[in-house]
């Protein structure tokens, strides 16, 4: 596998240095010519990697410089993350049934194709879905996963009520892959109008968001994008 990208290596510094409490909310970032400089990487490079943190609400920017975001995170042990995904629950709680809204191979935003390490005009699975209880709307997710793995796994493209339930577990069993890194990043803001949509609320209306990313060795397994309306909550279960 090749080495990450210098983008992604000053990503995840300044990324690791916000959720471990190092850099606090509201605390400026260095300029960009003072982290092309510290890194020995291009002003584009540095743009790409904060676009990316701004992307996942990390940072702000305004006219006068690059700030860690006010909304505060939490963030469980890389440890106890790992346990949990190595269990591959379903994101589903008892009672709870999905329905998929969208299942494409299509060419993703940039932001997506930089998390694969995909090359100009490559293709990812896109899957769009809504979870609920009776007429309660509980996540609204989209989850995507490397092309090839539509061949191994057909139900990545199927839409059919009942094939989403387990899917993740179907893809690793397929694959021969194992998780070995994962990463859960959640925060509270107001939903967009696609958001809001989805989940029947009012567009600004208060949701959890959050983005999770399961890999190995030779790269991204999956990543997914998910939010949760206002008055329910998240948990994990981990073992000491």
């Amino acid at each position: 596998m090749p080495s990450p990208k210098t983008f992604t290596k000053i990503a995840d510094h300044f990324r690791e240095r916000i959720l471990s409490g190092e850099l606090e909310p509201g605390a400026k970032l260095p300029t960009n010519r003072e982290i092309a400089g510290q890194w020995q990487a291009a002003a584009a490079t540095v743009s790409r990697a904060l676009q990316a943190l701004q992307v996942e609400n990390f940072i702000r920017t305004t006219p006068r410089g690059t700030y860690v975001a006010d909304d505060p995170r939490w963030t469980l042990s890389a440890r106890d993350r790992l346990a949990r995904v190595q269990r591959v629950k379903s994101f589903l709680a008892e009672g709870e049934t999905s329905r998929v809204t969208a299942a494409e191979l299509i060419i993703p935003p940039l932001y997506v194709a930089e998390i694969f390490d995909l090359e100009a005009g490559d293709q990812v699975v896109r899957r769009e879905w809504l979870a609920g209880r009776g007429k309660t709307r509980t996540v609204f997710a989209v989850t995507w996963y490397p092309a090839p793995f539509a061949a191994l796994v057909p139900d990545l493209l199927n839409t059919a009520p009942g094939r989403n339930h387990g899917l993740s577990a179907r893809v690793l069993e397929a694959t021969g892959r194992t998780i070995t890194h994962a990463r859960d990043d959640m925060h509270a803001r107001p939903a967009d109008a696609r958001e809001a949509s989805a989940l029947g609320l009012p567009v600004g209306s208060p949701i959890l968001a959050g983005a999770h990313r399961w890999s190995d060795a030779e790269g991204i397994i999956e990543y997914g994008e998910w939010c949760l309306p206002p008055r329910f909550t998240i948990g994990y279960e981990y073992q000491p």
